[in-house]
């Protein structure tokens, strides 16, 4: 008979585990706002990103002091760091791109917002150089990243006006669905707005951001747009006042509000220094067209009949005041 001197009856210490250090690095690359992390992760694995002057790879995570480089260049992750969320409006003109730069010498819309250091705006999502309207920038790649994904389905508002005879059939067509080049799409409300003669104005309500899409649903049923203004990007309006080619800073509860509708937590609130309060935005030319907008008759028949309301379940009325045109009903065909 064996006889072990092992005592059985001991506990056994469990292994302890050690705290994992840093983030993933997929995940600071989005918040500096390169990209999505899927997009991020394929960068790793071209080779694209060094950490500390090695390659990268999946599963590397990075501390505040690291040093990652993008293509050779050394990126800045102040804002990441820092945990400080910015959000600005931004009322853009027609004649105004939404790139950083343009061979053709056009001018962007980031000629006009104000001056960042080690950081930087992203665009949430664009408007063509045709449209005008509300814009909004951040310096949260993630919060960006995450308005922008079709799969969180954040309402879009515009003004429109539309030369041709729009028919209830064909309004009936454009809420139920139209084929396009790039697959199905319709509008989600559909709210007269007034006008005369060959044109007429509508409020419509979209939950993507294809290429063009307003025009092209229109131009579905033999209408022409000839102008396009985005009044409203999920729970955030126009403010109200805001002239063309200038911006506003949202406020915390806005911010905040915005980042719940694609689950982010609140973030931290930017101080402004004395000279940033003291700091005011450059005179800009007015531009006189023949471009009528619709008429102060025509908004106020249309607010009576329709009563704001906000896409997704922590949408909040924002602090700021909203633009005088508010969501529209949804069409009952």
């Amino acid at each position: 008979m064996i006889v072990s001197n092992i005592n059985t009856t001991a506990s056994v210490e469990p292994l302890k585990s050690h705290p994992v250090l840093g983030e993933k690095l997929q995940k600071i690359l989005a918040g500096a706002g390169l990209g999505s992390r899927r997009k991020m992760e394929q960068w790793i694995k071209n080779g694209r990103i060094m950490l500390n002057g090695k390659q990268a790879t999946l599963g590397d995570r990075a501390l505040p002091q690291d040093t990652v480089t993008v293509d050779n260049k050394t990126l800045k992750l102040d804002a990441y760091r820092s945990g400080i969320r910015r959000v600005i409006a931004y009322n853009k003109p027609e004649g105004e791109i939404c790139t950083r730069s343009d061979p053709k010498g056009r001018p962007s819309v980031f000629d006009q917002l104000p001056r960042l250091k080690g950081e930087r705006w992203i665009a949430i999502g664009r408007l063509d150089i045709n449209t005008s309207g509300l814009l909004l920038f951040t310096t949260d790649g993630e919060l960006a990243n995450r308005l922008m994904h079709p799969s969180n389905t954040i309402e879009r508002e515009y003004a429109v006006r539309v030369m041709g005879r729009a028919t209830p059939d064909k309004i009936k067509r454009l809420v139920e669905g139209v084929e396009l080049d790039d697959g199905p799409a319709h509008f989600t409300d559909i709210v007269s707005a007034g006008g005369s003669g060959i044109n007429q104005w509508f409020h419509v309500c979209l939950l993507e951001g294809r290429n063009r899409e307003v025009r092209r649903l229109w131009a579905s049923q033999d209408l022409t747009v000839n102008r396009l203004k985005r009044v409203r990007f999920g729970n955030t309006f126009m403010p109200e006042g805001l002239r063309a080619g200038h911006w506003q800073e949202l406020g915390k509860a806005d911010i905040d509000g915005l980042s719940a509708l694609v689950d982010l937590p609140p973030a931290k609130t930017y101080i402004k220094t004395p000279s940033e309060r003291m700091a005011k935005q450059p005179k800009r030319s007015r531009v006189v067209t023949n471009k009528k907008s619709p008429s102060k008759a025509a908004k106020n028949n249309w607010q009576k009949k329709t009563s704001p309301s906000t896409h997704g379940a922590h949408a909040k009325k924002p602090a700021t005041k909203p633009y005088k045109a508010k969501k529209a009903n949804k069409h009952r065909g």
